[in-house]
């Protein structure tokens, strides 16, 4: 019996030693990067951007997959449901953490006790791009184009309760115009419309309408910012305007809740490199039209809180609410 007793705890006494061993190890085999969205939005590049950086720092792969739908809720449920073993990471944003929780009145995940919130990774601000031979280059021309035609025209976002919708929603409102919300399974999926001009207008992230509007594929009449964006400064601000506009986006890394802190402290590190890279901040600002945020944990609840205050007015002037 003494032996028996002696076996287990030599048993009990390993077990902490075999986790630390496997944490110190960490990554020993590819990670998933779950991205909430639809591919070939901004979420989708500024994710697989991060996640070749993370594969050159660990030597191992970081494989984003894409899971959109419901607002991106499918897609962090599934963050915040995963093995807390560092092997499930993804994409969290204005959408999961500032804007669903305010929206549903049911959300699937607690955004604050369900994932940790690792590291933001990019601010950016959303651009309205109108289809290319719509009469209007200006946000006051387009204002009056809508008011003399009230129901004619359209606008895309990536689906109902996104940032991109609510942008819009906050336009109507603010304008006193009536355009018509069309919504999309992802901002990817809007733009062979939008420059067929089947939809009129869109407000998208940054990374992803930017290069339609310098391709000449559509028209960039305005950023959502308060003021105008260091990566595209020739387009004015809406709130030039329109004053007092502002909705603004941020994406961010996390992780689901009882992921080792060794682990989190390693992936807060590799941000903060990645982050430094001045070929990450080449594309960050020059390509992509993004701002670079502080790296790492510190801050980040006090900027959600922050946030969430900001974009009560969007959220009050859309109307809407969802179960």
């Amino acid at each position: 019996m003494k032996r028996r007793h002696l076996m287990l705890g030599s048993l009990a006494a390993a077990t902490p030693l075999k986790a630390a061993r496997a944490q110190a190890a960490w990554p020993a085999k590819p990670v998933r990067f779950i991205v909430p969205f639809a591919p070939g939005g901004g979420t989708d590049g500024v994710s697989r951007l991060i996640c070749d950086q993370l594969s050159k720092t660990f030597g191992q792969s970081f494989v984003v997959d894409n899971k959109g739908g419901a607002g991106g809720n499918i897609g962090t449920v599934e963050i915040a449901r995963a093995a807390p073993d560092g092997y499930t990471l993804g994409l969290i944003s204005v959408a999961s953490h500032t804007i669903n929780p305010q929206l549903y009145s049911r959300l699937p995940y607690d955004p604050d006790k369900d994932i940790i919130a690792v590291s933001r990774l990019a601010l950016l601000v959303n651009l309205l791009g109108v289809t290319a031979n719509l009469p209007a280059n200006t946000v006051a021309e387009l204002i009056a184009l809508c008011k003399k035609a009230p129901g004619k025209y359209s606008f895309a976002s990536s689906g109902p309760g996104s940032s991109l919708h609510l942008s819009g929603e906050l336009f109507k409102v603010m304008a006193g115009v009536d355009i018509i919300h069309v919504p999309y399974k992802g901002a990817g999926a809007a733009y062979g419309d939008l420059i067929a001009g089947t939809v009129n207008m869109m407000f998208a992230n940054m990374p992803s309408m930017l290069p339609q509007v310098r391709g000449g594929k559509v028209k960039g009449l305005g950023v959502t910012s308060a003021e105008r964006s260091a990566a595209a400064p020739d387009i004015p601000a809406i709130a030039e305007t329109l004053p007092g506009y502002v909705a603004t986006s941020w994406y961010g890394l996390g992780a689901p809740a009882g992921t080792p802190e060794p682990i989190i402290a390693k992936l807060e590190a590799a941000i903060g490199e990645a982050l430094a890279n001045p070929e990450i901040q080449k594309r960050w600002k020059d390509d992509l039209g993004l701002d670079l945020p502080p790296a790492g944990r510190a801050g980040f609840a006090e900027f959600l809180a922050a946030d969430r205050k900001a974009w009560e007015p969007a959220l009050k002037a859309s109307g809407v609410k969802l179960d």
